[in-house]
């Protein structure tokens, strides 16, 4: 389970990033994370529409905002995405065929995999247009997209960037917060993206969307506490499971003391009692690791379905766990062996 929320974490903090519609990104050197970013010049940006190979440039504008749920009245934060009608930012066929929506004076479009808290939006939306407030400012959604929640926010909107500065008032028009550059040929990305960092200012970053991911990811994983939680809380773990297994073992070991010490006195080795401990510890290995398995997975399903965040069971994690966990029991069984060194057969009988 511990595996899982962290993979869960990685995934679902890059789930924006994989998204974008673009082929390298260009961020100010401060930014953390997307979502904790630091605008740069705007003029910056476009400098990159000189370069022969760089096909279309998209500015990206985010902030945080208080939405207001349009049944109870309740408010939440929420991502604000801000980008020009005519752009796609979101690399999906649903997103280009609603994006014409955002031309409508304060408009919007919802992540229709943001937490029910914001709202049953997707349904209310069947009977027409829905009027809610985002930072106290009047706006109407008109349709749905997909994207997904994460650790960072529970919910995600689109509006234009006419809409956007509306709702934040105090951002400058000529900043951007992630600049998004798509390139004509694939194959020329990296040597693109080299002339773009060597062209444009040197407090900016020139990503590729991997980079990006793995810039994103390490935040995650080395300023944020919640990443060692999860990192801690797995080895936590495995130490709590191997107390338990050992004491386990050694109360066996402890209770069959006499049929260990006769096997001892009809001549068979240390080693053979040694292999009748260690086969001990990997049927408790096997056998609490399928019920533990299959308990985990519905967790996961359960997990999902009240957070929104993914947790998948994939073939590598049951691996990687099973791994651990059989290592955990043989060495508990390892360190109960020291019982057995002091089976003497003459002090038995």
């Amino acid at each position: 389970m511990q595996s899982g929320f962290k993979d869960s974490l990685f995934k679902s903090v890059s789930n924006i990033p994989r998204k974008l519609d673009g082929d390298l990104f260009v961020i100010h050197k401060q930014t953390e994370a997307i979502w904790r970013g630091s605008s740069f010049p705007k003029y910056e940006l476009m400098r990159a529409c000189g370069h022969p190979d760089v096909k279309e440039v998209k500015k990206l504008y985010i902030g945080q905002a208080i939405w207001t749920n349009p049944q109870k009245k309740s408010k939440r934060a929420l991502l604000v995405f801000g980008v020009a009608p005519d752009k796609c930012i979101i690399s999906s066929d649903e997103f280009r065929s609603k994006k014409s929506l955002l031309t409508i004076k304060d408009s919007a479009l919802f992540d229709d995999r943001s937490k029910y808290d914001f709202g049953p939006i997707k349904e209310m939306l069947k009977t027409g247009p829905i009027e809610t407030e985002v930072n106290d400012y009047r706006i109407k959604v008109m349709g749905t997209f997909s994207l997904g929640t994460s650790f960072a926010a529970s919910g995600n909107i689109v509006v234009s960037e006419d809409s956007f500065f509306k709702l934040f008032p105090y951002k400058s028009h000529n900043r951007v917060d992630v600049g998004m550059i798509s390139i004509k040929n694939k194959d020329l990305t990296h040597q693109v993206k080299k002339d773009l960092q060597a062209l444009l200012n040197q407090n900016v970053f020139v990503f590729t969307k991997k980079e990006l991911i793995e810039h994103e990811e390490a935040y995650w994983r080395i300023n944020s506490p919640i990443g060692f939680i999860f990192g801690f809380g797995t080895i936590m773990g495995l130490i709590v499971g191997m107390v338990i297994v050992y004491q386990i073992l050694f109360t066996d070991i402890t209770n069959h003391l006499n049929e260990y010490a006769t096997l001892k006195a009809m001549g068979y080795p240390h080693s053979y009692l040694v292999k009748i401990v260690v086969c001990s510890s990997m049927i408790l290995a096997i056998v609490g690791f399928i019920p533990g398995a299959l308990a985990s997975a519905a967790l996961y399903k359960v997990t999902e379905s009240v957070t929104y965040i993914p947790m998948d069971m994939t073939f590598g994690k049951i691996l990687n766990v099973f791994s651990l966990i059989f290592l955990m029991c043989v060495a508990s069984g390892i360190l109960a062996m020291n019982k057995l060194k002091s089976i003497d057969p003459a002090d038995m009988f």
